[in-house]
């Protein structure tokens, strides 16, 4: 199945959280794939502006740095000025800080959520699509119950925009191999650092996993498909922790050191509750809202058709999975980057 992607060309198109490992790379695919576009960076450290600027160059020229927080409501009315599209990438996604630091988590990324949603319809921004995490799905940590409720947000945002309002839709993906807070950099800083082991939570447990650039351009094929309220679902591989450190270290042993408070064995992306709304297409799964504007008189994406009764997508359960060879293959960008 071909993807489709919104021509961005002549299109002003602002990134929260643009200074991250998604936002630097997903700024630098849109330049490159359009020359007539212009990129609206908000992020809150200027030292990060500083540096991307630097590293971007002469196409530094075409984005705008935009110093804000996803929690100052004003402040982004004013960076969302002639925006036409939204990637909505701030959070704080660290599990255990969140836990550690409950008010700053739901500040970011709830009331976050919100005041983007208001900074959106306010600037009659025509889409806006929020990353989400699998940890959404059946959270059981504070992090992951945050980017539900921001999922829910996003959602129902629909609804208050009304009928020929912005659009609102989240993408919901697994691990990024590779990203900062991921598990191959802290395996990688110990295999550096000459450790003799590799640390394993639970030999069980397995995890989605994603390179940044396949994130990036599912993103971007999301705004074309998009008709308002959707949570798109990849469809990647799964593999078990224990193999992927392996994949980096086959000389290393490992210790099992037992799971983190909030962590899973396996991550859920689709559940058996939201598999009653879920269509399924050859790259990736969608679940639909149940609201009232989502009515059964609107057409059904082309070549979609709902899923299993009971279905669920969860990462023990995939019909994918990496082998060693194809985990090396993901991670040779990661390590040369880490």
């Amino acid at each position: 199945m071909a993807r489709e992607y919104v021509d961005f060309t002549g299109c002003s198109v602002l990134i929260t959280g643009g200074t991250g490992s998604f936002g630097q790379l997903c700024t630098r695919t849109i330049l490159r794939k359009f020359t007539d576009v212009r990129l609206v960076v908000l992020s809150r450290d200027e030292h990060k502006q500083y540096d991307m600027a630097h590293d971007l160059g002469a196409d530094s020229a075409r984005v705008r740095f935009f110093i804000g927080d996803v929690r100052d409501g004003g402040r982004l009315k004013m960076a969302m000025r002639d925006v036409d599209y939204v990637i909505h990438a701030a959070a704080l996604k660290h599990v255990s800080i969140a836990e550690y630091n409950p008010f700053e988590c739901i500040q970011t990324n709830v009331i976050g959520a919100e005041q983007v949603v208001q900074a959106a319809i306010a600037n009659n921004v025509k889409k806006v699509i929020a990353l989400s995490t699998d940890k959404a799905a059946n959270p059981i940590n504070l992090y992951g119950a945050s980017k539900l409720a921001s999922d829910k947000i996003f959602v129902a945002a629909n609804s208050l925009a009304g009928k020929d309002g912005t659009r609102f839709a989240v993408v919901r993906y697994g691990n990024v191999v590779g990203s900062r807070g991921s598990v191959v950099p802290f395996f990688q800083r110990l295999i550096d650092q000459k450790a003799t082991e590799l640390p394993i939570t639970d030999p069980r447990m397995t995890r989605f996993w994603i390179t940044l650039d396949q994130g990036i351009d599912f993103v971007l094929s999301c705004f074309a498909m998009m008709r308002g309220g959707e949570i798109f679902v990849p469809k990647i591989p799964s593999m078990k922790v224990v193999d992927l450190a392996t994949a980096l270290a086959p000389q290393l042993g490992t210790k099992i050191v037992g799971i983190r408070p909030g962590e899973k064995l396996h991550e859920v992306m689709v559940t058996t509750d939201d598999s009653r709304t879920t269509v399924e297409l050859p790259d990736r799964y969608v679940i639909e809202p149940q609201f009232s504007f989502w009515s059964s008189s609107r057409p059904t994406l082309p070549g979609a058709k709902p899923v299993a009764e009971g279905f669920s997508y969860a990462s023990d359960n995939n019909s994918q999975w990496l082998d060693l060879e194809g985990m090396r293959k993901l991670l040779a960008p990661a390590v040369r980057s880490a």
